[in-house]
């Protein structure tokens, strides 16, 4: 079993990454989990308070909670993921059943932050991006996925996304054993990410 970390800031292109590295093994052979799903069940706050919450934070994820899930895979058992809504910034009541597979990804932006998850990975890898680049990204995903207004968009940049990804994202790059600048883009670092996971499988 190989597993492997893949962090980066928001909008970073950490999506393709993963697709890329996914399409080009076998069927069947990967287990993916996202960061997102981990996001602390926030129902019993009034939807104001809600709306309030830093997802950018550590405090934010429920890191014991995945780190169990991981540490279960690890040792071949299935888990039950967890599916987050972010229109009403709460756990919904249905989960995804994941099996342990002979690759196992975790993505997401604060996944390199927690040094006992960072642990269990057998790769690390950061997918970096140019700032304006990844706005661009964000702004386009707000707007379509969540329903967002670009100036709800704008002031949570500014507020959240900005100062953590310089706080804890950025820093967590030096805990990287690849860093994939440019994202899905970048075709060269991709290659050889997947050769490895081919080497090693």
């Amino acid at each position: 079993m190989l597993v492997i970390g893949i962090a980066g800031g928001t909008g970073s292109g950490k999506t393709t990454v993963v697709r890329k590295i996914m399409e080009s093994l076998p069927k069947g052979e990967v287990a993916l989990i996202t960061q997102d799903s981990y996001y602390k069940d926030n129902s019993h706050l009034p939807m104001e308070d809600r709306k309030k919450i830093n997802f950018d934070h550590p405090n934010s994820i429920e890191f014991d909670l995945l780190k169990k899930h991981l540490y279960d895979l690890i040792k071949g058992n299935s888990i039950e993921e967890p599916t987050y809504s972010y229109k009403t910034c709460s756990r919904l009541p249905e989960t995804n059943t994941v099996h342990p597979k002979k690759v196992i990804i975790i993505e997401g932006i604060l996944v390199l932050t927690n040094e006992e998850l960072r642990d269990l990975f057998d790769i690390k890898i950061f997918v970096s991006a140019d700032a304006d680049d990844r706005l661009i990204r964000v702004i386009n995903r707000d707007i379509t996925e969540r329903g967002w207004g670009v100036d709800v968009i704008m002031q949570r940049y500014r507020e959240t996304i900005k100062p953590m990804h310089l706080q804890f994202i950025e820093p967590s790059k030096r805990y990287a054993d690849i860093i994939i600048p440019e994202g899905g883009k970048n075709k060269v670092a991709i290659d050889i990410v997947k050769s490895y996971i081919k080497q090693n499988l």
